[in-house]
């Protein structure tokens, strides 16, 4: 089990009081889960959908919030996960 710690972008500190309070709960449970348990243990977790992102995202991941919300992070080192953006997925 690794032991990680994350971390928010400026703009995504900033943009918090704009999404809706669910997501919000939603992303620091997943924050807390993956600080407590490691990023591999919550990786497993199919209800997140964690996957990698191609393209000009590569070397990001993307997780589900809800139906419609996304997180995108990334891996940094020493373990410090940073959370890049929460943003509305469009279909």
């Amino acid at each position: 089990m690794g032991r990680h710690r994350v971390v928010l972008a400026p703009s995504v500190d900033r943009a918090l009081p704009r999404i809706p309070q669910h997501i919000r709960r939603k992303l620091a449970g997943w924050v807390a889960a993956v600080e407590a348990q490691g990023l591999e243990e919550i990786r497993r977790l199919r209800g997140y959908h964690d996957e990698p992102l191609a393209g000009a995202r590569a070397g990001q991941r993307s997780i589900r919030l809800s139906r419609s919300y996304r997180a995108i992070y990334r891996v940094q080192a020493d373990a410090v996960i940073r959370i890049e953006e929460v943003t509305k997925h469009a279909y």
